[in-house]
């Protein structure tokens, strides 16, 4: 059965965009390998290693995590639905910092956005009847015994952990590192962040795809806010 997953992504051809796409060696808005960074670290084999999860699922930030779609509940109406919630939507300027989020490496939020965080709330809440409720293998996929209580009861909730007060907007571009690997790869993804517009706006949502467990996430539309 195919997942489905609500993201903000930047707009493709954008240099944002282009920036996320060449790290991970995808691009999910054309469902094509690309060419890694001009630089000698992304031609040692050891780099494909680094970026292999999070590119299974292209450059993005979570809204409404993957999932099934609930019995009923058709891709038809999913699209629907979106298109009537980012009527009311209003773009959200953010400006952009490379960090280590956990083990891994991503783009996060230079400062807070109360407004990203409710537009993040907000897709959680409004999409979930659309979401088939996890099956025991896939909650015990999200480890529980590595979360915190409050985490548990958003996976047990939501299907996702890191929802409502423990969302973090974050745009993944590694899986977890050993302390020598980010030290050999941070300072180079730094120097072709110079190129880099780190300041963006959030002025619609992508939904995404993924045809198996196997596959790799490809965007299916993308739907504009009102005014964007």
């Amino acid at each position: 059965m195919p997942r489905y997953a609500i993201y903000f992504a930047p707009h493709a051809g954008s240099l944002l965009a282009r920036f996320g796409a060449s790290v991970l060696g995808y691009d999910a808005s054309t469902g094509a390998d690309i060419e890694p960074p001009d630089h000698p670290l992304f031609h040692d084999p050891a780099s494909l290693g680094w970026t292999a999860g999070p590119r299974r699922y292209g450059f993005h930030a979570t809204l409404k995590a993957p999932f099934h779609l609930a019995d009923g509940r058709t891709a038809a109406e999913l699209e629907q639905a979106l298109q009537e919630f980012v009527r009311t939507q209003k773009p959200i300027d953010i400006t952009l910092n490379l960090a280590l989020v956990g083990h891994f490496l991503a783009l996060v939020l230079a400062e807070p956005s109360p407004a990203m965080q409710d537009l993040a709330a907000a897709c959680v809440r409004h999409f979930d009847l659309f979401r088939e409720p996890l099956s025991p293998e896939d909650r015990e996929r999200r480890h529980p015994d590595h979360l915190t209580v409050q985490q548990v009861a958003n996976l047990d909730e939501w299907g996702y952990p890191f929802v409502l007060d423990d969302f973090q907007f974050h745009m993944t571009l590694t899986g977890p590192l050993e302390p020598r690997d980010r030290a050999k790869l941070e300072p180079v993804l730094r120097d072709l962040l110079r190129d880099v517009p780190l300041s963006t706006t959030v002025d619609s949502l992508v939904l995404l795809r993924q045809e198996s467990a196997n596959d790799r996430f490809v965007l299916q539309r993308r739907f504009d806010f009102a005014g964007a």
